[in-house]
């Protein structure tokens, strides 16, 4: 029998991506989703009429929209045995250029929409002795230049998580994170420019990049097995190992990855 057979299972910002490939493939294990996001329209239309799938319109940068969505799944079903803080953004932008608003953004939705949301369900988890899983991103362990509030959001997001998995080591709730490589999804796409308006094109090749349904595999079999993190992809590990042990090498070969980016801002720095 799947582990998910019966699970309850909230899903943050599943209108597309990760997140709806994670709340399919959760449904199809025979899990009971609840999903959240900020456009209820995009988000009943990402799914259709489906049973064991509970719509709540919700901005995870609100907390009381994170507390409502939480009460919605409770009141539902009565029990949360899985939450997946998937919502997040990013921006691409130097820092010199960006404006403050931006950068709270991100916060905003990427480390207080985490936060808020597992406090919220928190109580339930350690009733069901459940797991609590976000999405982060290399960025959380390599600061990357042109995303200085995306890595912000990430270092923040798993130090509270790597803080609370200690703090609730006996209880039975699992605490993890997963770090995805570059992966077919929408949200480079909304990324947030200087300004904070959207960036609409993204600088890479999609179809070259992990599925948005292979990275959903990959977390939803992590959780089943209780995995501590996961960093997906080999260029992946390599950056954190690097980064560790050579820093100052890791340093260049990270500002000549995106320097060599299509359209990146770090040309400014170049011509100077």
């Amino acid at each position: 029998m799947s582990f998910y057979q019966n699970k309850v299972v909230a899903v943050t910002g599943a209108s597309s991506g990760i997140g709806k490939a994670l709340a399919e493939q959760a449904l199809k294990e025979g899990a009971k989703v609840a999903v959240c996001a900020r456009n209820m329209e995009k988000l009943k239309s990402t799914f259709g009429d489906v049973a064991g799938i509970l719509y709540v319109q919700a901005d995870v940068s609100r907390e009381d929209d994170c507390t409502r969505f939480i009460d919605e799944v409770v009141k539902a079903w009565g029990r949360v045995d899985v939450l997946i803080n998937n919502a997040g953004i990013t921006m691409r932008a130097l820092f010199e250029e960006a404006e403050p608003k931006v950068i709270r953004e991100l916060m905003d939705i990427n480390f207080w929409g985490t936060v808020n949301c597992t406090r919220s369900a928190l109580p339930h988890l350690l009733s069901s002795k459940g797991v609590v899983c976000s999405v982060s991103s290399i960025a959380g362990y390599r600061g990357l230049p042109a995303r200085t509030g995306y890595s912000a959001s990430k270092f923040a997001m798993q130090g509270f998580m790597e803080a609370l998995r200690t703090e609730l080591l006996h209880t039975g709730v699992h605490v993890m994170w997963v770090c995805p490589g570059f992966t077919s999804s929408n949200i480079r796409n909304v990324a947030r420019t200087a300004d904070g308006s959207v960036q609409s094109e993204t600088p890479l090749d999609e179809q070259k990049l992990m599925s948005a349904e292979e990275c959903a595999a990959i977390i939803l079999r992590s959780i089943a097995e209780r995995k501590r993190t996961v960093v997906m992809t080999g260029q992946g590990k390599l950056t954190v190992w690097m980064n560790k042990l050579f820093p100052s090498l890791a340093d260049k070969l990270v500002y000549k990855h995106f320097l060599n980016e299509p359209d990146s801002p770090l040309v400014r720095y170049e011509k100077k």
